[in-house]
């Protein structure tokens, strides 16, 4: 079982810069692979990033790709979404979440498990 906690939401104007971190309960948390996934006002929720558990491999949505940076701290048991140059449609629901097992297709929701309850981004242009 593992619990995810996001927090380091808020708002903040068009152009600027947030840092999302997402803190993992339990002692297994090296043993997968972390998302970033967000929803908007009547949207479907949507990926964002991914890191593998080797920290090998990251994979970005085009929509954030160059602006957005997916990191973990194993030690830590935390991963985080650094993200810059933010845009008004940027806004939304964050939610962090893992998955066990291989690493194919991690940008689809039915991969992960465990899902955190979500941060609010905001961003006002």
């Amino acid at each position: 079982q593992v619990q995810l906690v996001e927090s380091g939401g808020g708002s903040v104007q068009a152009g600027g810069s947030l840092r999302l971190s997402c803190a993992a309960s339990g002692r297994t948390f090296s043993r997968y692979h972390m998302g970033w996934f967000r929803q908007a006002p009547g949207k479907e929720r949507e990926f964002v990033a991914v890191i593998t558990r080797s920290q090998e491999t990251t994979y970005y949505a085009d929509s954030v790709k160059g602006r957005f940076t997916i990191s973990r701290d194993n030690a830590k048991n935390t991963v985080y979404l650094q993200m810059n140059s933010l845009k008004p449609e940027d806004t939304a629901v964050y939610y962090c979440a893992a998955a066990g097992g291989d690493s194919w297709s991690l940008d689809s929701q039915r991969k992960y498990t465990y899902w955190g309850q979500g941060t609010q981004v905001t961003v006002s242009s």
